[in-house]
């Protein structure tokens, strides 16, 4: 019989709500506490969960012997409470992306392997049938080898979701866009899909119609891999009111697999619901083309029969809580969510200089202008 692992949630924000409900659904999980460093947020979010509030993250890990906490607050504030949760004694899974620089992805990693402990990322996508359809058959070579990639991601975000926390939509505060914060679940499913090693990115990036923002709001990036195989991303939140985001791989046989990760609208936790079941929308697998219509019915049948928003989440809690009982890496460990940093970055240096820009990505210490976000 496995033991419970106890619990906690670092930060009270939007996407806390999500996080409660899923380790409070979890057998093998106690979620026993919650850290803010408002006190008052603290004792309201304790209260609203049946937990224990505290201010001190340290503390409350070791007070609670905590096993495992996840990280709720907004990205570039990751590494700091991640570090010090890792050093405290808990594994540590994190709302994507893993941060906003890679100088912070690296200290985050780096006190892991010091500690022994383990750092996940959240990409619920991963769990969505559709997308585990797909990558089982590219597994099986069904589509011979991933030759061309693509992610299509075409959302909006008004002025009040801007308006709605006061680091949203700038530079230091955010770090980035729409590359930072709403395409990495794009981009980490195309790097899973793909399977191999990025060599290159060229990208730019533009801000087409958010003038009270300093960040983008659309970017698009040309991928080479090692393998010889290349992508295309296109990603912007100034199509209104959004409409889907798509990633599709097409193989060297020919054969081409696809999913309609989001459809209507893009979704934001704690904000929206989701619109549309995620969905294969390409299956040009020879013999397999006839299944497309009856997988769609599933598909949706079952999404529209879960509580959406939340279960995906709760299947990825449970697979790092398994990571831990088992040893083993998690399904989205932190080395994936630094491939996704890197891809963005890759892009705003790209722009900066003109240029493709060669993997692996090292952070700049020797400028000023945030990996060339500024």
């Amino acid at each position: 019989m496995k033991r419970i692992l106890k619990t906690g949630i670092i930060g009270c924000g939007k996407v806390t709500g999500i996080h409660a409900a899923a380790l409070k659904a979890i057998a093998d999980a106690s979620f026993t506490a919650i850290y803010s460093r408002d006190a008052k947020k603290a004792a309201e979010y304790a209260s609203r969960y049946g937990v224990k509030p505290y201010t001190s993250i340290t503390e409350m890990i070791q007070s609670e012997q905590l096993d495992m906490v996840t990280i709720c607050t907004p990205h570039p504030a990751h590494a700091g409470p991640t570090i010090e949760a890792l050093r405290a004694g808990a594994n540590v899974l994190i709302e994507k992306p893993l941060a906003s620089s890679l100088e912070d992805c690296d200290a985050m990693l780096a006190v892991a392997k010091e500690t022994g402990k383990k750092i996940g990322i959240i990409s619920q996508r991963r769990f969505y049938a559709p997308c585990q359809r797909l990558k089982a058959a590219i597994d099986a070579g069904k589509i011979g080898k991933p030759a061309l990639g693509t992610v299509a991601m075409f959302g909006w975000r008004n002025e009040d979701y801007y308006k709605s926390d006061p680091w949203r939509g700038k530079w230091k505060e955010e770090g980035g866009g729409v590359l930072v914060n709403q395409a990495p679940h794009q981009l980490d499913l195309l790097q899973w899909f793909m399977g191999s090693e990025i060599e290159e990115v060229y990208g730019t990036w533009k801000n087409l119609n958010h003038p009270y923002i300093e960040v983008e709001d659309t970017a698009l990036a040309i991928l080479k891999f090692k393998n010889g195989a290349v992508a295309n991303i296109v990603v912007s939140n100034s199509q209104k009111p959004g409409i889907y985001g798509k990633v599709h791989i097409h193989g060297s046989n020919g054969a081409s697999v696809g999913v309609q990760t989001d459809g209507g609208a893009m979704f934001i936790a704690g904000m929206t619901s989701i619109l549309e079941p995620p969905v294969n929308d390409l299956w040009t697998v020879p013999g397999e083309e006839h299944l497309l219509k009856e997988w769609v019915k599933e598909d949706s049948d079952y999404f529209n029969s879960v509580d959406s928003a939340n279960y995906f989440f709760q299947l990825q809690f449970e697979d790092f809580i398994n990571a831990i009982h088992e040893d083993r890496k998690p399904m989205v460990s932190g080395k994936d969510g630094r491939v996704t940093v890197e891809i963005f970055t890759a892009i705003y240096r790209s722009q900066r200089d003109g240029k493709p820009v060669k993997f692996p990505l090292l952070p700049e210490y020797d400028r000023q202008d945030f990996d060339g976000r500024c």
